[in-house]
């Protein structure tokens, strides 16, 4: 505090010339300086700003001597009340007022227009007074004053119903000086609160960068996203939305603390006036989600202020990020929408950063298994079939010895059964590990690599034909059907350790007619100790 605003505080304080001395009952006023000066150090002990807010119209009003104080904080670009920190108002009457006046009209309009101390000894018959809620507890005397925050208004002190009556010049005097203090209080708390907000953003960014670049899906890396956001906003969901093939969007991922029943797969339409901006990578702020007409979802009634920001790297558009409130919640400030920005901006890098090594090592797996598979057919299926040859040939020179006709026809049988097994498994190091097979033999290995989790052991499988080709819907559906009961079958089954699959696309009805069959095989026993038989279905192609 400066030597001449130590001087004005003292001045008004102890009721020098010039200002009065009594309030309008005629009591004398003690010296109120101890009080200024505890009220000045008392704002800024806590570097917290709604704490910080709080202290300063509680010290308001009791350095005045006011039944009730106000501190209404100004959105610079509305030129309204945001928020309102209140003093001597009870949760009756808070509920009483319901919302609270949002400064376009009225004394608290005036101070706005007019950033100067202003008073009034009877708001019911000043004609400056307007637009009082009707719940509002009846006041009569007035006193407010701006606070400025380095030559800005930050928001003004609102104080009425002095208890002797009428505010006094000292009041003034005494409310511009705490005013100024307060000023003073309020910017390190804004520093300190920016600082700390930028720090929790920067934080969470990493984090999310660090999950993003360690593995998982892109199902998952959107969600990661999505969570990420919300908690560092303090928004009540976070929705990532994508580009749909029609020229909309639609929401894909949601992440939010209330019943998510509903977002997902809701589509912004073509021709939106939203959509415009997001397809063209441009944020789309709203105050108010229910009544902003550009929104057209079924869900917007919801939420209340949101803030729409593209997903954008590279000049390629991977998303819009959303972040809505509820309705009633504060609106975004400028800070908030740039740190969100910046969120949104490395979350795009990352996400395409996490896509380009996963197709890296998508890669390698490929060209592994292309490695294992040319090893498998160039090698040791060679082999098997040549060691098969060789066998075949013995057993026709030998045929003379039943016994040794009939080990070399075992072995010969064997090797066909490896050079099937072998073939199978080099066709199913040709599929994608994630993505759904796209060709019926990959369906059929991928419910049998299905039943292994759950039985122990994989299933053996063997195809005859060219059941790619042959076998089509509806027919490989209802097979893949068949396969599911039977597998399902055998698993309830006592003593079962091995199960032989076999599909034969090149199989022939009683009546000529070309078919398929599934035969399904195991080593169990069935309740009477029996062998259990083998499954067997068959359709016409």
């Amino acid at each position: 505090m400066t030597e001449e605003t130590a001087n004005t505080a003292a001045s008004a304080a102890a009721g020098y010339p010039g200002e009065e001395r009594a309030a309008a009952s005629g009591t004398p006023q003690a010296p109120r300086l101890p009080m200024l000066l505890e009220a000045v150090l008392s704002v800024g002990t806590d570097l917290e700003l709604r704490a910080t807010l709080q202290q300063i119209v509680e010290a308001a009003a009791a350095l005045t001597g006011a039944r009730y104080g106000a501190l209404g904080v100004l959105d610079a670009e509305r030129g309204t009340i945001s928020e309102l920190f209140t003093s001597g108002l009870d949760d009756i009457e808070r509920q009483r007022i319901g919302h609270f006046p949002d400064g376009h009209s009225g004394m608290l309009g005036v101070l706005i227009d007019e950033p100067q101390p202003l008073r009034s000894d009877d708001l019911t018959t000043d004609p400056r007074s307007c637009g009082v809620p009707p719940g509002h507890p009846l006041m009569h005397s007035f006193l407010g004053s701006p606070i400025r925050v380095q030559d800005q208004v930050f928001g003004n002190l609102y104080l009425t119903e002095k208890s002797t009556g009428r505010f006094t010049d000292a009041d003034v005097a005494l409310l511009r000086v705490l005013a100024s203090q307060a000023g003073i209080a309020i910017g390190n708390a804004r520093l300190y609160e920016a600082a700390r907000q930028r720090e929790r953003w920067i934080e969470g960014a990493a984090a999310v960068t660090t999950t993003l670049l360690t593995g998982g899906n892109a199902a998952d890396a959107l969600m990661t996203v999505a969570e990420g956001a919300r908690a560092l906003a303090d928004a009540c969901a976070g929705v990532i939305l994508q580009p749909t093939k029609r020229g909309g969007m639609e929401i894909v991922t949601a992440s939010t603390l209330d019943d998510p029943a509903g977002i997902v797969g809701t589509a912004i339409e073509p021709g939106s006036a939203v959509l415009v901006q997001l397809l063209g990578g441009e944020p789309v702020l709203i105050e108010d989600s229910a009544t902003d007409p550009r929104m057209t979802t079924h869900v917007r009634s919801r939420f209340g202020p949101s803030m729409m920001l593209p997903l954008r790297s590279g000049g390629r558009l991977i998303g819009t990020l959303a972040l809505p409130r509820r309705r009633g919640d504060r609106p975004y400030t400028a800070v908030d929408r740039l740190l969100a920005s910046q969120f949104a901006s490395q979350a795009a890098l990352a996400l395409v950063l996490a896509d380009a090594q996963h197709d890296r090592e998508m890669l390698a797996v490929y060209e592994d298994r292309d490695r294992i598979a040319r090893d498998l057919h160039d090698l040791v299926v060679q082999r098997l079939f040549a060691t098969e040859m060789m066998l075949e040939s013995t057993r026709r020179r030998t045929a003379s010895a039943p016994e040794t006709d009939e080990l070399l026809g075992q072995a010969v049988d064997e090797l066909d059964s490896t050079i099937q097994e072998v073939r199978t498994a080099i066709f199913a190091l040709q599929q994608p590990p994630v993505e759904v097979p796209a060709t019926f033999r990959g369906r059929v290995l991928r419910e049998t690599r299905g039943a292994a989790a759950v039985l122990g052991f994989q299933p053996s499988v063997h195809f005859n034909g060219a059941v790619d080709t042959l076998v089509r819907d509806p027919v490989d559906r209802r097979l893949l059907a068949a396969l599911r009961s039977a597998l399902a079958a055998a698993h309830r089954r006592a003593g079962v350790s091995a199960i032989e699959v076999e599909v034969d696309a090149v199989a022939v009805l009683p009546d000529g007619r070309a078919a398929v069959r599934l035969a399904v095989a195991d080593d169990g026993r069935d309740e009477d100790g029996s062998r259990s038989p083998t499954f067997t279905w068959q359709a016409p192609l």
